[in-house]
C-alpha cells in the first residue's frame, strides 16, 4: 500500500531545501492529513449509524428512569432487574461510541505504514537530529499536536465563518 501512497504523500516532504525541515513539515502535514481524513470518516460514519445510537440512548434511558422508579417504591427485585436491563443498555451505547472513535484513527495506520516504507530504517530528520528520529514517535507527536490545534480550531470556527460572511457582505462591490 505504501508504494500506491508514495506519489501523493512523498511531495509534502520535499517543501523546503533542509532536511530536517521538510522531515517535520511533512510529518505534521500528515498528521494534518489523517485527522481530516478521520474526522470526515467519524461523521459519515456517524451520519449513519445515527438512528441506531438515537435508539440504543434511548432504550438506556428508559431503563434507568424505570430503575430509579423501582428504587423509589422500594422495590428491589424490579430494580435489581431494571438495572441490569440499564447496564446492558449502557454497555452497548459506550461500544457503540467507542467504535465510532476508532473509525477516525483508521488514517493513522496508513500514514504509519508509508513512513516506515520511507524512513524506517534511518528516522525521519527533524530540527536538532539530523540522523533521524523513530518515525512513531515523530509522527505521534505531530499527531497529537494536530488533534490539540484541530480541536482548537473548531470552536472557534463558528465565530470565524461568521465574521468572513459579514466581512465578504458588507464589502464594497
Amino acid at each position: 500500500m505504501a508504494h500506491v501512497l508514495d506519489p501523493w504523500l512523498a511531495p509534502m516532504f520535499a517543501l523546503t531545501a533542509s532536511a530536517p525541515a521538510n522531515g517535520a513539515l511533512g510529518t505534521v502535514l500528515l498528521a494534518l492529513l489523517a485527522v481530516f481524513v478521520g474526522e470526515g470518516t467519524l461523521r459519515v460514519v456517524a451520519r449513519v449509524n445515527r438512528s441506531h445510537l438515537a435508539r440504543l440512548e434511548a432504550e438506556l434511558r428508559k431503563y434507568h428512569e424505570l430503575s430509579r422508579e423501582a428504587a423509589s417504591r422500594g422495590d428491589a427485585a424490579s430494580y435489581k432487574a431494571l438495572n441490569r436491563q440499564a447496564n446492558s443498555a449502557f454497555g452497548h451505547v459506550f461500544f457503540n461510541k467507542f467504535g465510532l472513535s476508532a473509525a477516525a484513527l483508521w488514517p493513522c495506520f496508513f500514514a504509519l505504514d508509508w513512513l516506515q516504507f520511507r524512513f524506517s530504517p534511518r528516522g525521519v530528520p527533524v530540527p536538532g537530529w539530523p540522523e533521524g528520529v523513530n518515525y512513531v514517535l515523530v509522527f505521534l507527536v505531530a499527531y497529537l499536536l494536530a488533534r490539540l490545534v484541530t480541536g482548537r480550531l473548531r470552536r472557534f470556527a463558528p465565530r470565524l465563518i461568521a465574521r468572513l460572511r459579514a466581512a465578504r457582505l458588507s464589502a464594497p462591490g
